[in-house]
């Protein structure tokens, strides 16, 4: 059998575009994470807003808020009824002029007729209603009064049937009797369909002795039944809007319909049937319009029809009911209200929403809620890390990330090799991934870069690392949630990543401190507890220091407030503001515990009080340690900079600190 190529519908866009990119929406949604959303609501945050090229949620709701209220401040609803007194009005003046120049004519005759016109009722129909037994003397007037008849059957049956008021122009009395008996069996069936005792031959059947009334060619009665409802719910709802006077115009009016009763008895039952059928529609609806436009009563009803696309958009775009997925969004209504553009940006919308739920960044726990998977930490990880790397380059004393490690022991596992990268190759893992590659494409180059390998090395010291953040109520309250976060997760990923064998540990404290996993720290809520436990905090990182022997320890801590908790022999908190004695006293005895230790320590301040700033200076003194006061921006890179002086600064390290790397943004304290 031969090869078939499928093709389907274009379905609008860039067809050169890229696949879809979530770098952009994971960095956003981790930053939303930090600052304490779920990631359910950090990814909804993120469609809302939309991207630096992308339209978001938001932007497409209100351009569908704006399209709605063009319509309803564009139209009014009496057009049909101000065309018809344009007819009869011409009626009547052709009528006057005829009378006025035939002199052939009675006298009392003519006297008669024009009091008959003379004394016409004021309301429309009234008037419409006294002339249907009139005897026309004017062709002309006969011809305008008739094209009343014609234009309000049209416009009953374009309520319910789009286009059938320009396709009925003009129409006989065989095509008004077609419709009428379309009309009939429409009813027969959907009354048939009620009852449940309809089949599909019984559709196919209708379908081909009046398919031409219904260009959209339904394949079953429930195709059919949903336009048809659809469409009636939007003609009722358009007549709720009027005022009670022009609706018991239109209903006087209805009557002189073709000249036939017959087309408003099965459109009332029409009616009844779709209703009964479909009652979860909104028949009771209603709209305040005040346009200048008139609109006829089959216009009027497609624009209720846009109306109630545009409300439903708004719902889907709000996507603030229960379950709500981006796939919920109506593309062809959204294209056909705000233009394919707007298909095509909400397409993307659920393209991304589609990669972030199936690419593995986001997975549930036991209790069903999203969480960042721990790919997702490390990609965004990775982001920071780069962003760090950025302001650190080209500053005296940089480390090159590439070559963290290149002088090490080799670790015995390879990678790919990277641009950058002065790691041995790893021959036999190099030649073998070239001889695979060369087995699927025999005319394929011998050797490819893709191809090679290097060996990964490890540094051949190790160092136990305790970052100490502060998560106060004043870190929240004064923005450094966020980056104090970002500079945990660039620090955690860069030791998991080039130097293995260090051990990092990090510390949290508030009223206490706790030990946590860069999951539990990324996604913790602000605390709004006062107190700055430090004193516990160095128990934990002086723990942690003792627990790795042999390891280098290097402690940073991250604050913006003087310790005003301690932990009280018995394990109870003691809280006191300002602080008390004994809580600096704890909090000085365990950091010399960790200089004793050997640890290097860096405090990075961050508030501009004097108090602090004076406080942290003498501690930092005690300890031969050094102060940093970053600008918040420059945290995540003031931390991992500090870190990788630690690693390279006296001892086994050999020389070369970081003291000027700051370059002003910061200072050195007792270094």
């Amino acid at each position: 059998m031969k090869d078939r190529t499928r093709f389907k519908r274009y379905e609008g866009g860039d067809p050169l575009a890229p696949p879809v990119d979530i770098a952009e929406a994971l960095d956003a949604i981790g930053e939303d994470v930090m600052a304490g959303y779920s990631p359910e609501r950090a990814m909804r945050e993120f469609l809302r807003r939309g991207g630096r090229d992308q339209d978001g949620l938001d932007d497409l709701a209100r351009r569908v808020a704006e399209r709605r209220r063009e319509l309803t401040q564009q139209h009014h609803l009496d057009g049909t009824l101000q065309e018809i007194k344009e007819l009869l009005d011409k009626a009547v003046l052709e009528e006057r002029k005829q009378l006025a120049r035939d002199a052939m004519m009675d006298d009392g005759d003519r006297a008669f007729r024009e009091m008959q016109l003379e004394n016409l009722p004021p309301n429309t129909a009234a008037a419409v209603s006294e002339l249907s037994s009139y005897d026309w003397q004017s062709s002309e007037a006969r011809e305008a009064y008739e094209q009343i008849k014609d234009l309000l059957g049209r416009e009953l049956l374009d309520q319910r049937f789009a286009g059938m008021k320009d396709a009925l122009e003009g129409a006989t009395d065989e095509d008004r009797a077609a419709v009428n008996e379309m009309l009939g069996d429409l009813n027969d069936l959907l009354e048939k369909h009620r009852m449940g005792d309809d089949t599909q031959q019984d559709f196919d059947d209708f379908m081909a002795k009046h398919g031409d009334f219904f260009p959209e060619n339904p394949q079953n009665i429930d195709e059919l039944l949903e336009s048809l409802a659809q469409r009636s719910a939007a003609a009722q709802r358009m007549l709720n809007s009027m005022s009670p006077e022009q609706r018991q115009e239109l209903m006087e009016l209805s009557a002189q319909a073709f000249g036939s009763p017959e087309l408003m008895d099965q459109l009332g039952r029409l009616d009844d049937n779709l209703q009964s059928l479909r009652p979860d529609l909104d028949w009771g609806g209603s709209e305040q319009m005040s346009g200048d436009e008139g609109l006829g009563l089959g216009d009027g009803t497609g624009v209720f029809q846009d109306l109630a696309d545009l409300d439903q958009l708004s719902e889907q775009l709000s996507q603030s009911y229960g379950g709500a997925r981006m796939d919920d969004l109506d593309l062809d209504k959204l294209a056909r209200q705000l233009g394919d553009q707007a298909a095509v940006d909400a397409r993307t919308l659920q393209q991304l929403e589609r990669a972030l739920r199936d690419s593995g960044y986001l997975k549930r726990d036991s209790s069903g809620q999203y969480r960042l998977s721990p790919k997702a930490m490390r990609q965004l990880g990775k982001a920071l890390l780069r962003d760090v790397a950025e302001r650190m380059s080209g500053r005296q004393g940089n480390r090159e990330l590439q070559r963290a490690g290149a002088a090490g022991d080799l670790s015995g596992a390879t990678r790919a090799w990277e641009f950058g990268d002065t790691e041995p190759w790893h021959v036999p893992r190099t030649m073998l991934n070239g001889v695979l590659r060369r087995a699927g494409d025999p005319s394929g180059p011998r050797l490819s870069i893709d191809d090679v390998e290097v060996q990964e090395t490890e540094a051949r010291t190790q160092a136990a690392v305790a970052l100490l953040v502060d998560t106060s109520f004043s870190m929240a309250m004064d923005g450094r949630w966020v980056p104090m976060k970002r500079t945990a997760l660039a620090l955690h990923t860069l030791i998991k990543s080039r130097f293995r064998g260090d051990d990092l540990q990090l510390v949290g404290f508030g009223r206490h401190a706790e030990v946590m996993e860069i999951e539990e720290l990324t996604a913790l809520d602000a605390m709004w507890d006062k107190g700055t436990n430090l004193h516990h905090a160095l128990l934990l990182a002086n723990r942690h220091f003792r627990k790795h022997p042999n390891a280098q320890p290097v402690l940073l801590i991250v604050t913006d407030g003087e310790p005003t908790s301690h932990l009280e022999p018995d394990g109870e908190v003691f809280f006191s503001y300002p602080p008390h004695p004994l809580t600096v006293a704890y909090a000085v005895r365990e950091l010399d515990n960790a200089g004793r230790l050997g640890a290097q320590t860096t405090f990075f301040r961050l508030g501009e009080d004097p108090g602090l700033a004076r406080f942290i200076d003498q501690m930092a003194q005690r300890v031969d340690g050094r102060v940093v006061a970053p600008e918040l921006d420059d945290l995540g890179a003031a931390v991992v900079g500090s870190y990788l002086g630690s690693r390279g600064r006296g001892g086994p390290w050999g020389g070369g600190g970081y003291g000027d790397w700051f370059g002003g943004r910061g200072f050195w304290v007792g270094d």
